[in-house]
């Protein structure tokens, strides 16, 4: 397939954009888009190859989307954008969620955009990667034959992890205003941070001015919000350890989303680790498994370029550019 290939990470609020002009590289030509201003995905599209890409004409495009993907169709969960990839007018498309673009990063992430939270280096077997943002991700990557096959899930809506007192006296508050089912992604998200403020305000029976997740990780001064922080990343470790342990994660389990770069010497500081390591049973085999943050700008991009490289140098050579293609999934 002849290049330019274009690459898409779609969001609620940004739509980011790059282009593919060697194979084997990483995207240039990296812009980020407005969602509110374009009135859906071609017509974004269209913007920036216009505006940011010399008017390339692409023949491949790889598209993740935050939000449920089903062949050639995507909607996203936080915005009106909906349709198929099938209306971009690009030969040859591949469609996929953002937690899978962002597992097919991670073999190909530089030393100096990851962040060591404990354990051993990476190594090559199943990885995971999971991120709170608007909503908690979850995604495993698994190494074959033919490279890596990113695995999505929906691990964000198990039930919540808690550990201690403190964390079922939070959920306890939670269930006395309503919330009968409390899911982790209620606490392990940018809307669950600021859920999460509050509920630790109701079991210290202290009033406490409702903050949004910028707010409380800008006021480390502030008791309430340093330990919503603390109670937070102690939940994400025992988060991440279930999650290690579902899915056999010897290669590595990965931390990304929007919330955490913008706290890494916190997290670094916290319980994470050791709550990751606190399954009484398999407290030895967590404690061989690596666990890194992602401090990379745009990984997604990277891993929709590397997905699409690795579909593409697997089709057939009589495939034919003249229709987006059916998409398949492993």
């Amino acid at each position: 397939m002849n290049l330019p290939w274009l690459v898409a990470d779609v969001g609620g609020t940004n739509a980011r954009f790059g282009l593919v002009t060697e194979p084997g590289r990483g995207p240039g030509s990296v812009a980020v888009l407005a969602v509110a201003d374009h009135a859906g995905l071609p017509e974004a599209v269209a913007a920036y190859l216009a505006e940011h890409a010399d008017g390339a004409r692409p023949e491949a495009a790889c598209v993740a989307i935050a939000g449920p993907v089903e062949g050639d169709r995507y909607r996203l969960t936080n915005a009106g954008w909906a349709g198929s990839v099938r209306d971009l007018g690009i030969p040859y498309v591949e469609l996929v969620n953002d937690f899978e673009a962002l597992a097919a990063s991670l073999p190909h992430l530089p030393a100096a955009e990851l962040v060591g939270l404990g354990g051993p280096a990476p190594g090559h077997g199943v990885k995971v990667v999971l991120g709170p943002g608007t909503g908690l991700g979850v995604a495993g990557l698994v190494p074959a034959a033919e490279g890596w096959i990113p695995v999505p899930g929906e691990g964000g809506h198990v039930t919540v992890p808690v550990l201690d007192e403190r964390d079922h006296e939070i959920v306890r508050a939670l269930r006395a205003e309503g919330m009968g089912h409390v899911v982790a992604e209620h606490l392990l998200s940018g809307p669950g941070l600021a859920r999460l403020h509050h509920a630790l305000a109701l079991v210290r029976g202290v009033e406490a001015p409702r903050l949004a997740a910028s707010d409380i990780v800008a006021r480390m001064d502030d008791s309430l919000c340093a330990e919503t922080v603390e109670v937070f990343c102690g939940m994400l470790g025992t988060f991440a350890g279930n999650v290690a342990l579902t899915l056999g994660a010897r290669g590595g389990v990965y931390l990304g989303g929007g919330v955490l770069p913008r706290i890494v010497e916190r997290v670094r500081a916290s319980d994470f680790r050791r709550r990751f390591e606190a399954a009484p049973t398999m407290s030895g085999y967590l404690a061989g498994i690596a666990t890194s943050l992602i401090v990379s700008p745009q990984p997604a991009l990277l891993g929709a370029a590397a997905w699409l490289g690795q579909r593409l140098s697997a089709a057939p050579k009589s495939t034919k550019p003249s229709k987006p293609s059916k998409l398949e999934y492993a």
